[in-house]
């Protein structure tokens, strides 16, 4: 097992490899997905040998995964295959186009399988410390990848993005701290006294006091990384700035990583200090996600910075499910999270299709999708359906299981002022994504927010992609994760059901 877990590791660096040895760029991107295929191949070896298994450990305690972390890993491997396999089409495509250069192109490639391994061990690894240093080095790799384009905007939401995130994940390391320091009354070894297994185990011994400030610390500094309000405003411009398929790996698996950091110190901070603490502290910074999250998305404009702040709203769904607690909370929180990270994927992948065709992220730049380019066009308004939780789809499940488990509660004000803002978000995000697909179709050619119909420029339909092999990958990604999203919301396979199940007895 131990060799499958390094397995997961390395697969994305074959199109690191790739591409720092000079191949070009559509050899570059082939390797690169077929690598992330043998880590999600790899990553579901390792759920169907681990599930009913106790927990993989080694190396003192810096390799850990029980069921938790093989959700996790499914849940980022299966985004790293889908970006990987968009980023052929897409890369190959700005390349042609002249915005992007050989070196650009490798650049992203190095980065891209770096980000998604620093990823990919942060899940693996028991040691809390550790776990610091792989979420911090990760904002380093996806930083390169959010300022690729080198233009003054997507510098600047770079530098952002590292300030901002580094200043969190180094509160992050405070709550660390004195998470060690509240064990210290423990007879452990002082290497111990940073997995999390033997805090988890030996929680109801933890000084309380540093406990909760630890939890505190934690959930803030984790947080920035998952972008929880107030700590997200590094989001929007990253997600905006990146290519397409990166934006998807920042909002599907980037977020997921830090959330997993914060359900791990919610489990000791709950074995520890019981459950009116931990609950408060994430309903508080959960709703005021969704809140900022919605009203955000009630403005026009860049369609991209639409998408990041609906993560920023669905981060903290997931929150307020966690705050909510219980089986159902739990389930609904980890259903939920494999759900988001699929349907943001789709939009991501789709919106780099948009923004290739028409040169321009602006919503107002964009019209009759359905009829003009029909297959992004409708991947675009299903995802968005998806993504707002409409029937059939597999968020409408996790978010109604969610519901449930707030109205399982002492009060039923909290789960009617999430469907509230459920109900918000759904029409302002669905207006902009609607005016997008329906209308008169513009030129794709023209793009910049041009408002010339389709009918003036016969060449509209014409494919942004250098070969038929590279369109296709920017149509396949996102089939498989429609065809995903369809099949969580009218079934969840047994072997999925319980992997959550396993979860959430860890917890």
């Amino acid at each position: 097992m131990t060799i499958l877990a390094i397995i997961v590791l390395a697969g994305p660096l074959a199109g690191s490899i790739a591409a720092a040895v000079g191949a070009r760029a559509r050899v570059a991107g082939w390797a690169s997905a077929a690598g992330a295929g043998v880590t999600l191949a790899a990553a579901v070896w390792l759920v169907i040998g681990q599930l009913h298994r106790a927990p993989l450990r080694g190396f003192g305690g810096f390799l850990y995964i029980d069921s938790l972390s093989c959700f996790f890993l499914l849940t980022v491997a299966l985004v790293t295959v889908l970006a990987a396999t968009g980023s052929v089409g897409y890369v190959s495509a700005e390349q042609a186009g002249g915005r992007l250069s050989g070196f650009q192109v490798r650049l992203y490639y190095v980065f891209f399988g770096l980000f998604a391994t620093l990823m990919l061990a942060s899940l693996e690894t028991g040691n809390l410390g550790l776990l610091f240093v792989l979420i911090e080095a990760s904002t380093l790799a996806s930083a390169a990848l959010v300022g690729l384009e080198g233009k003054a905007s997507s510098l600047e939401a770079a530098w952002k993005y590292v300030i901002i995130s580094s200043l969190g994940v180094t509160i992050a390391l405070a709550g660390t701290l004195f998470l060690f320091y509240s064990a210290s009354t423990l007879h452990l070894a002082a290497d111990l006294r940073l997995t999390w297994p033997y805090l988890f185990a030996h929680a109801s011994a933890l000084a309380p006091a540093s406990l909760r400030l630890a939890f505190l610390l934690a959930v803030v500094g984790y947080g920035t990384k998952v972008g929880l309000a107030p700590m997200h405003t590094w989001l929007p411009d990253a997600h905006a700035e990146a290519p397409s398929p990166a934006s998807a790996m920042l909002s599907a698996a980037l977020l997921n990583t830090g959330m997993y950091a914060i359900i791990r110190f919610l489990a000791i901070a709950k074995a520890g200090l019981g459950e009116e603490f931990p609950r408060v502290v994430l309903l508080v910074f959960g709703f005021l996600s969704v809140v900022i999250g919605v009203l955000f998305m009630v403005r026009r404009g860049n369609f991209k910075r639409l998408f990041a702040y609906s993560s920023v709203e669905h981060m903290g769904i997931i929150a307020v499910a966690l705050g909510f607690g219980g089986v159902l909370g739990l389930y609904g929180a980890l259903l939920h999270t494999l759900n988001h990270a699929i349907a943001k994927a789709v939009l991501f992948l789709s919106s780099g299709d948009v923004a290739l065709r028409y040169r321009t992220r602006e919503s107002a730049g964009v019209r009759g999708l359905l009829v003009g380019v029909p297959i992004t066009g409708a991947a675009l308004l299903l995802g968005s359906f998806a993504v707002l939780g409409s029937p059939p789809f597999g968020l409408f499940l996790s978010e109604f299981t969610i519901v449930r488990a707030g109205f399982a509660g002492a009060s039923p004000v909290l789960p009617l002022l999430l469907l509230v803002l459920l109900a918000v978000a759904f029409v302002a995000f669905a207006r902009t994504t609607t005016g997008m697909a329906v209308g008169e179709p513009m030129a794709p050619e023209l793009g910049g927010g041009s408002s010339q119909p389709a009918s003036a420029a016969p060449a509209s339909s014409a494919s942004p992609y250098p070969s038929r092999g590279t369109a296709l990958t920017a149509v396949l990604p996102v089939a498989v994760g429609l065809v995903a999203l369809l099949m969580l919301g009218l079934w969840i396979p047994a072997g999925l059901g319980s992997l959550i199940s396993h979860s959430i007895a860890v917890l």
